[in-house]
């Protein structure tokens, strides 16, 4: 039970770190809430997924790959938004791999 509240932890972590600039740029409150609850998920889905890489390159890979949704959603309104966004999932993603390696595994 405490890894799942470390991951949770580490997911509002990575969300509130995702979301500052967002609020900052006056963004839509749904996208907001949107990049929020998605690094919520991650950070606790990449802790447990059981890769057998560098802890910061599973996160890497699964923060990038699960960002493509979002990046097909934004792309046709905002083009220049899809190196931001693919930037700080692959910049989060390290940092939850790494977090989720120390403080769980």
């Amino acid at each position: 039970m405490n890894e799942i509240l470390i991951a949770l932890l580490i997911g509002i972590i990575a969300g509130t770190i995702d979301v500052i600039p967002m609020i900052i740029q006056k963004m839509d409150k749904y996208a907001n809430l949107s990049a929020f609850f998605h690094w919520l998920v991650l950070g606790l889905i990449i802790p447990f997924v059981s890769w057998d890489i560098a802890p910061w390159l599973k996160g890497l890979i699964i923060a990038e790959i699960s960002s493509i949704p979002i990046l097909l959603i934004v792309a046709p309104k905002d083009k220049k938004a899809i190196i931001p966004i693919s930037i700080m999932s692959a910049v989060l993603g390290i940092g939850v791999g790494l977090a989720g390696a120390y403080f769980i595994e």
